[in-house]
């Protein structure tokens, strides 16, 4: 790559970073490209090179935070319907869960900044917002939901949507690493923290029950 290939990478790798800090700082609304370029070092005209608009930087952060955990759902869940498979709740919960759980720890670089923007921008309080996210994983996502359902065959659609719903709230909470600080205060005295893992065991766990009630 020549130098000027090079230098346009480097930009647009900054602004990424540095717009995937803000969103998850200040939100989407909270966020002008002015502040964006102003601590990337750019301009907006680069912004506007690179990604057209303020909503395709947004979807740039996305698919970039999502591309690693869609390609290994996408991995895990061909693997458990090869040769007519049948997935158990069990395996679909926790492949969706475990990878979603890891993303964040397998960034190198910020991985909180990586945590805060994910759990922002799935509790978004504007739709479209919401919307954007859902575009950039619904393929992915859609399967494991029709496998759900599958698995599920006493339970109403609708009630697979709902506990869906729920596994992604929960999971966005412990990706935000904000499911840990829930709890009243004092409830937590003398308790040994938890690692990364022991959390994301018990939050599998968690999923797997709501989806197995009656």
């Amino acid at each position: 790559m020549d130098k000027g290939g090079s230098a346009s990478a480097d930009t647009k790798g900054r602004i990424l970073d540095v717009a995937e800090r803000l969103f998850g700082e200040r939100g989407y609304a909270g966020t002008s490209l002015r502040a964006v370029t102003v601590a990337a070092a750019a301009n907006v005209a680069a912004v506007n090179y690179h990604f057209g608009s303020k909503e395709g930087l947004l979807r740039a952060v996305v698919d970039r935070a999502m591309a690693p955990v869609n390609g290994a759902r996408q991995r895990l869940l061909d693997g458990l319907l090869a040769d007519g498979g049948k997935p158990e709740v069990a395996d679909l919960v926790e492949g969706f869960v475990r990878t979603g759980a890891s993303l964040a720890r397998s960034r190198e670089g910020d991985a909180p900044a990586l945590a805060r923007f994910l759990g922002r921008v799935v509790c978004e309080p504007d739709p479209e917002i919401r919307r954007l996210f859902a575009d950039e994983v619904g393929a992915v996502e859609g399967r494991y939901l029709e496998e759900l359902a599958r698995a599920l065959p006493t339970l109403s659609a609708d009630e697979v949507g709902f506990r869906y719903r729920v596994m992604i709230g929960l999971l966005a909470l412990h990706q935000a690493g904000t499911l840990a600080d829930l709890a009243p205060r004092g409830a937590r005295d003398g308790a040994p923290p938890e690692g990364p893992d022991e959390e994301t065991e018990r939050l599998v766990a968690a999923v797997l029950a709501v989806f197995r009630a009656p």
